[in-house]
C-alpha cells in the first residue's frame, strides 16, 4: 500500500457512530459500570479516545509497536530521559536542537546524567565515544539546522552491540520519508508542533517504541508525569496527518529549487541541503530519506552576521519567526533564535554559524518564494554596502 492511502486508512472512523472525522472526546473522566470496570477508559490523563486514535496511529505510521502523545516535542524528549537514570550517559548528535540541549544540560545534569555529544555522520565516531556508562545515543535525522545525515542502520547496530537504546528524533523528515525503527531505533520522536501538524497551530510531541516492553516504560512515565496532548490538540495532529505525505513531497519539491538558486548567489558560503549533491552525505541521503525535505539553511561569506540579520528582517513571505514544518514559510537566524541556548564555541563547532540562516520552505509557489529571497538580499545588501552585487537568477 502507498504511503498516502496508508495514512489516511489508518484513521479509523468512529466505532460508536460511524463519524469518518474522530470525534474530539473533550471530558476528564468516564463513567464505570462497577469499580474498575469500564470501557478501556477511566481519567483522561491515563487515557483519552481522540489521544489513543493518535497514537495509535503514529506508531502505525512508524512501524512501531506503541505511540504515545505529549503536550509538547519537548516533553516527548524528556519522557525519554526519564527512562534512564542518575550515572548513565547520553551520547548525542553535536548539531542538536537547542531546547534538547537545555534540558539535557540545565535539567538533567544535576541529577547526574551526563551528555557527550559527537559528529554522527561517521559513524565510527559514535562506536569511539560510547563509554560504558553510555545507555542512550540520541540521533536527529536530519539535524537542526545544518540538516546532517547519520547512517541509522550503522548506528543501530553499534547501539545494539553497546547494550545502548537508540533514539532518533524524526521531526525533520516525519514517518512519510524515513522510518528509523526500519532501521534498528529503539524510540522515535517527534516534534508534531512542525510536519505532522503541519499548520503552525498547536504545540505537540510524540513518542513511538519499537516494542511493547519499552512501550509500557514510557507509558508509566506518561501517566506519572502528566504532561498528556489535549483531546482537541490530538484531532488537529490527526487532521495534519492526513495530508502529511502530500505536503512533504511539495514542500521537498520546493526546497530543491530554491536550495539550487541559493548555490548560484555569490555572497553565499554554503548551502545545507540533504537533496543538493553537493550535500556531505547526499548519497546517503538518497538512500535513506524518500524526499530531502522542507528545510534549508545556508550561511554568507566572511559569516556576516549584520548582513544576514537584515535578511531575515525584510523578507515578505518567509516571515521571522521560531519554528518550522506549516504550509506558510518561515525564516530564522538560529544564532539569535532557535540555537541560542547553546554556547558559541559549541554552535561553531556544530558548523552553526553566526550568520547560518534557516528556511522553512512552505507550499507558496517556489517562484514567489525566490522572488521574495532576491528582494531581501538586494535589499539587505544595499544597505549593507555601497556597491550591490548582482543576485543570480
Amino acid at each position: 500500500m502507498k504511503e498516502q492511502t496508508n495514512i489516511l486508512h489508518a484513521i479509523p472512523a468512529d466505532p460508536l457512530t460511524g463519524a469518518v472525522s474522530t470525534p474530539i472526546y473533550q471530558t476528564s473522566t468516564f463513567v464505570q459500570g462497577a469499580p474498575g470496570v469500564h470501557k478501556g477508559f477511566d481519567y483522561a490523563r491515563s487515557n483519552n479516545p481522540t489521544r489513543q486514535v493518535l497514537e495509535d496511529l503514529i506508531a502505525t505510521l512508524e512501524n512501531g509497536s506503541n505511540g504515545y502523545a505529549f503536550s509538547s516535542g519537548l516533553a516527548a524528549i524528556d519522557a525519554v530521559v526519564k527512562l534512564l537514570k542518575s550515572g548513565d550517559e547520553i551520547l548525542a548528535v553535536d548539531d542538536i536542537y537547542g531546547g534538547a540541549f537545555r534540558l539535557f544540560t540545565h535539567i538533567y545534569r544535576k541529577f547526574g546524567i551526563i551528555v557527550n555529544y559527537v559528529d554522527s555522520t561517521d559513524a565510527s565516531n559514535v562506536a569511539e565515544a560510547i563509554t560504558p556508562n553510555t545507555r542512550l545515543i540520541w540521533i536527529e535525522n536530519p539535524t537542526n539546522p545544518t540538516l546532517r545525515i547519520s547512517d541509522l542502520a550503522a548506528i543501530a547496530q553499534i547501539a545494539k552491540a553497546n547494550n545502548c537504546l537508540l533514539c532518533v528524533d524524526n521531526t525533520f523528515a516525519s514517518p512519510a520519508s524515513q522510518k528509523p525503527i526500519e532501521y534498528g531505533a529503539d524510540i522515535v520522536v517527534h516534534s508534531a508542533t512542525k510536519y505532522l501538524g503541519g499548520h503552525s497551530d498547536l504545540i505537540a510531541g510524540l513518542v513511538v517504541t519499537a516494542n511493547t516492553k519499552l512501550g509500557e516504560q514510557v507509558k508509566f512515565i506518561q501517566n506519572a508525569s502528566g504532561a498528556i496532548l489535549s483531546p482537541f490538540d490530538s484531532w488537529l495532529v490527526i487532521r495534519g496527518i492526513e495530508t502529511l505525505s502530500i505536503r512533504i513531497q511539495r514542500h521537498s519539491e520546493n526546497a530543491l529549487k530554491i536550495a539550487e538558486f541559493l548555490e548560484r548567489q555569490e555572497f553565499v558560503r554554503h548551502v545545507y541541503y540533504p537533496g543538493l549533491p553537493s550535500h556531505h552525505n547526499y548519497k546517503l541521503a538518497v538512500k535513506q530519506l524518500k524526499y530531502p525535505g522542507g528545510v534549508i539553511s545556508f550561511d554568507l561569506k566572511e559569516d556576516d552576521k549584520e548582513l544576514a540579520t537584515k535578511i531575515v528582517s525584510v523578507t515578505r513571505l518567509f516571515k521571522l519567526a521560531e519554528s518550522l514544518g506549516g504550509v506558510k514559510s518561515l525564516i530564522c537566524l538560529p544564532c539569535e533564535m532557535t540555537h541560542k541556548s547553546i554556547p558559541p564555541e559549541k554552535r561553531y563547532g556544530a558548523g552553526v554559524s553566526d550568520s547560518l540562516i534557516r528556511l522553512s520552505v512552505g507550499l507558496e509557489d517556489p517562484d514567489d518564494l525566490i522572488d521574495d529571497l532576491k528582494q531581501a538580499f538586494a535589499k539587505a545588501i544595499q544597505t549593507n554596502r555601497e556597491t550591490l552585487p548582482e543576485i543570480s537568477i
